[in-house]
This record gives structure tokens, sequence and C-alpha cells, in this order.
């Protein structure tokens, strides 16, 4: 092998690209920058950059680096990040462009229907070098169909484009029992045998037929053609998943759902429940969207949700040393977290996952500080109640221009040069370009460096752009994404077991068996 002391990769010397706001940045490398992407990315126009930016810059990336890294990012991205669109993109990139690892990343990426759904999308969209899915993709997809449980297939029955009946007349799946058989054939609207099909199918078209039945155990998407009364939506809350209820819990109250105190005592109770929020895989920024959204809600749901969020982030791993969190404030964060899409924008934008990870840290450190800014760095007072207050008290400072230097220039002049300073932003600065060769977020690092040489800094980006303010080193990390892996990330590289390449690393360390 060669001597690693002489072949080193060379950090970069300068800043080298103009980031998309106009200020000076360093490009992230090739596998970082589609780390990036595909953590963070939604195929959604966010502030600075379209969706078809996106696209194209990730299809770039793939090809300049290696197809293995391709599959692990995509794992990762699916499995550690809870993302969709990109993880089903880059499979279907290796579908068409190295098929040798599309069976064991197809696997553990395509998990629902949702996801079965978004790769065949993708895979006829023709972004990805072809409009059909060919016979490997189409093996898998009829593999996966063969392996789902019915219970999977009536769940994969909400959605569309293509919907599920779409699906199955594409790859022509052949049933493994007359059972099966029957239930394709009703998915895709033939007439079949009742008593073939599954119980809940069949109480399904009997409630449809006659609405004085039970309500049958169906996603209640399937149900909300029909006139249903408060009884009837009061089964469906008692039968919901614990991501159903969070997703529709003003649909249940425009329905009269909480009317009843049987009712918000059940469903706050099932809120609550740790077991529950744990498999949901729920995100934190998801509970925080929740509870922004159910002002006009009784309180006993409102407090569960809170304590929900409370719980969520009750995994943070704690940082060895002190702790400084800088929080981007700036206009650019009031950007849409997963970005603008015409009928599907969220209301849940980056400043206030920046807020709900900061109050995260806070949490866990209550010595830490917390440096808001835009421009300047922003007064602020703590709140009480717990993290989702805090995360809202920073979000109301969103106003003005970034400049990532700020809480850094504001740490020199207080002369105290933290161990771990983790900045939340977008990255995206151009206000007060250095003169120099380097950002002027650098020439502030360098001097809290030499104050504190153990001091350590990770940059987390909320958006899609491949570049950044300080470029990776033993003692900086750039890291994206906005799941809960991403503290473990920060806790390992603040007790410095990792260094540079520590994000890299961990999606290399995904296995492809």
């Amino acid at each position: 092998m060669a001597n690693r002391s002489l072949f080193a990769t060379q950090p970069q010397k300068a800043a080298n690209v103009v980031n998309a706001a106009g200020g000076a940045a360093y490009a992230l490398q090739p596998k970082a920058a589609l780390a990036q992407l595909a953590s963070t990315g939604c195929f959604n126009d966010v502030y600075y950059a379209s969706a078809q930016a996106q696209l194209n810059e990730v299809l770039e990336l793939c090809f300049e680096v290696d197809p293995a890294f391709i599959a692990q990012t995509a794992i990762y991205a699916r499995e550690q990040g809870g993302m969709k669109d990109m993880p089903a993109l880059l499979t279907a990139w290796l579908a068409s462009f190295a098929p040798e690892y599309l069976q064991q990343t197809y696997w553990r990426v395509i998990d629902n229907g949702r996801m079965l759904r978004n790769f065949v999308q993708i895979m006829r969209s023709g972004v990805v070098a072809r409009k059909s899915l060919g016979t490997r993709p189409k093996r898998l997809v009829c593999q996966w169909l063969e392996r789902a449980s019915d219970e999977q297939l009536i769940g994969a029955m909400v959605g569309q484009q293509p919907s599920l009946a779409d699906v199955i007349k594409m790859v022509h799946p052949k049933g493994a029992s007359a059972q099966r058989t029957a239930l394709y054939g009703y998915l895709i609207g033939r007439s079949v045998d009742e008593q073939l099909l599954p119980q809940s199918i069949v109480e399904l078209q009997r409630f449809r037929a006659d609405s004085r039945r039970p309500v049958p155990a169906v996603p209640f998407q399937l149900l909300t053609a029909m006139e249903l009364s408060r009884d009837h939506w009061c089964a469906i809350a008692a039968q919901a998943t614990w991501t159903q209820t969070r997703m529709n819990l003003n649909t249940f109250a425009r329905h009269g759902v909480f009317d009843a105190t049987a009712m918000q005592l059940m469903i706050a109770k099932r809120l609550c429940d740790p077991k529950a929020i744990r498999r949901a895989r729920v995100m934190p920024y998801q509970l925080m969207a929740a509870w922004q959204a159910t002002g006009g809600l009784p309180l006993r749901i409102r407090d569960a949700l809170r304590i929900a969020a409370e719980l969520s982030v009750a995994n943070v791993p704690a940082l060895e040393g002190s702790v400084a969190v800088a929080v981007d404030v700036s206009w650019s964060m009031s950007s849409p977290l997963t970005g603008h899409r015409a009928g599907a924008t969220t209301a849940m934008r980056c400043v206030d996952v920046a807020g709900l990870m900061a109050a995260a840290i806070l949490n866990r450190h209550p010595g830490a500080i917390v440096l808001p800014f835009n421009e300047q760095v922003r007064p602020w007072s703590r709140v009480q109640g717990g993290v989702l207050p805090t995360a809202a008290a920073l979000a109301s400072l969103l106003d003005g221009g970034t400049r990532t230097a700020a809480p850094l220039e504001m740490l020199v002049r207080q002369g105290f040069a933290p161990d771990n300073i983790i900045m939340l932003s977008d990255n995206q600065s151009w206000m007060r370009h250095s003169e120099g060769r380097d950002t002027e977020a650098v020439n502030y690092w360098r001097r809290l460096q030499r104050a504190n040489p153990e001091s350590r800094m990770v940059c987390v980006d909320l958006q899609p752009y491949s570049n950044t303010q300080l470029r990776s080193d033993a003692r900086v990390l750039n890291v994206g994404g906005f799941s809960d892996d991403v503290f473990q990330v920060i806790a390992e590289f603040s007790a410095g077991r990792h260094g540079a390449e520590h994000w890299v690393s961990r999606i290399e360390q995904v296995r492809l068996d």
C-alpha cells in the first residue's frame, strides 16, 4: 500500500466555489456532497436551489463516486435518515448503471408500499436512462408484492401516480395461492370470489354497502369517500396507528372525536407511549409540526405531543466538555424544511428544526451557550416548558441575512473557546466576505483553535447544498440531515473517535450483504 503520509488527500487551501447566495465557500468532496443531498434533499424547491438543480447534481455525483457508496448512501438515507425520494432515486440509478448492487439495496430501501410506488415512478420517468422497469427491477417488484402480507398490500392501496393497481398491471405478479390471486384481481378491479379475499377487504365491501356495519380495520383513506358519522370517526381513531394518529389529529377534531373525554384520554396515552414513538421512527421535527398545527385542540392532546417530543429527543447523547450552539435565524432559514411543492409544502421551516435541535442539545446540556444569529448574534432569553417552547422562541427571531462568522466572532470577543461548537444552518453565508484566501468563518475559527486546541466544530447543514463555510479537517466535521442520527454523529466526533471523514465513513460502514 502507498505511504499515506506522502499520498494522503490534500486539504483545500482556499475557498474554491461561490455558494448559492453568492458568498465564498468550500466545495464538499463528491462522497460528502452526495451524502449531503441524500440526507436533506426531497426534490422540492428550496430557498436557493430548484428541485431540478438538485436532481441534476445528484445524477452527476453518482458518476463521480463508486457504485458501492451509492448503495450504502441509499440505505443510510432510508434507514438512518428516514428519507424517501432520494433513496428511491439512488436505487433506481443502481438498477440502470450498477445492477450488481441493486438486489441488496432494493430490499433495504423499498420497505413499504409507498417506497415501492416511488421506485416504480422514478424508473418509469426516464431520469435514470430508461422509461420501463426492465427485467431485473420488474422481478424485484414482483417479489415485493409476493412477499408482502395482506395487510401491507391493503395499506399500499392508499396513494396514486402510480397506484398499487397500476404497479400490479405493470408487472403481472403470479399469486402463490388462490387467495393471493384473488386479492391481486380485487386490487385491479376484477370481479373475484369474496370468500377468497382477506377478511378486512370483505368487511370493507360490506361497510361500503351498509355503513351501519362496524368500521373495518383498513386505512381510513379508503373510507373517506363515504358519509361518516362521529361514531365512525371515533372507531377509525381507535384503530389508528401511532403515525396515523399524529398525522390526523386535526381531522379527528373536525369530526368530533375529541368531544368525548374517553377518546381524548385514549389518544393522549397513545401519543405518549415511548415504545410506539420508537416503533414509528418519528423525527422530533414531525412532533413539533403536529404541535404547531394543533393550537385549537384540547390541552390534553397538546400536552401529550409536548411530552412525546421530549421523549423523542431523550436519546440525544451527551457531549464531552463545554458546548456552544449557533442557530441560524436568517431569512433563508424560512425555507420549508423539505422544500416547496405545489399542494404538498410543509409548514415546518429550517429555522424551526434548527431551533428544535438546539433546544434538544440545551435540554441535555443546561449550561450550553446558544447563539442565534443572522448578520450578528441576536439577544434572546431562555423559556420554560421544554424543547418545543424553546425551539419556538428561537424560531421567532427569524430575520436578516446570513453571516456564519457572527457567532464565532462573538465567542472570540468573549474570550470563550468551548470544547464543542455546533452550527445549525443552511451554510449559505454571503455577508462580509473575507478579503483573504479563506472564508471569514475560517479566520475566526482559527483564533478559537489557538485559544483551545481541543475545540471541535460540527456544521450541520439542513438544506441540500454541496458546499460549506468551513472545510473538513481533524477538528471540523460537516454533516447534513435532520434525523436523530445526526446527534450520534456529533457525539462520536466530539469524543474524538473519528476525524473529518466521519460522516462518510459511517455511511461506508453500511454492510452490503
